[in-house]
């Protein structure tokens, strides 16, 4: 199905696509795709939180289809719910953290834009990353901000994570 084809709701959450795609007021998106870059460093961040779960009270996902409001359901590349899960099999409550790696072809207008529309339907915290440089910023609901150090700190929470240190775990 080529994107931009329009498809009801419940035909998007019936239907498998690969790669997924997101859908929004019932259009199929087509998702940028992740370079070797991407991916190792997807991977890696899941396996640094996983490692963590229990610890830090929280379960981790990645490509997780999100009902963020009525007919749009974006997926992040990682994300972080508190335990216990949420329920049902696609969640209608914003989690904690939104990781977004950026993909060779992505512009950063549309990221940003994406994450501040993240952050205004009651996520409190999109993290944008670099995957070759490992800059990164957070988009909150106070605005945008550089991450410092490589490290991002979720406020309120033990959460704590060293871009560096979960790349050579």
């Amino acid at each position: 199905m080529p994107a931009g084809t329009l498809v009801s709701l419940e035909e998007y959450l019936k239907t498998s696509y690969s790669p997924d795609r997101e859908f929004r007021d019932g259009v199929i998106l087509e998702r940028n795709l992740g370079s070797k870059f991407h991916a190792r460093l997807q991977a890696k961040l899941a396996a640094y939180l996983n490692v963590r779960r229990k610890t830090w009270n929280i379960e981790v996902y990645t490509e997780l289809r999100i009902r963020v409001r009525e007919n749009w359901f974006p997926i992040p590349d990682v994300c972080v719910y508190p335990a216990p899960e949420f329920e049902g099999e696609y969640p209608t409550v914003p989690p904690l953290l939104w990781i977004e790696i950026l993909s060779p072809d992505d512009r950063m207008v549309d990221v940003w834009a994406k994450a501040a529309e993240l952050v205004d339907n009651g996520v409190p915290l999109v993290w944008i990353i670099d995957p070759n440089t490992l800059n990164s910023e957070i988009r909150t609901p106070e605005g945008l901000q550089a991450v410092h150090n490589q490290t991002l700190r979720v406020p309120d929470t033990p959460i704590v994570i060293p871009l560096r240190e979960a790349l050579d775990e």
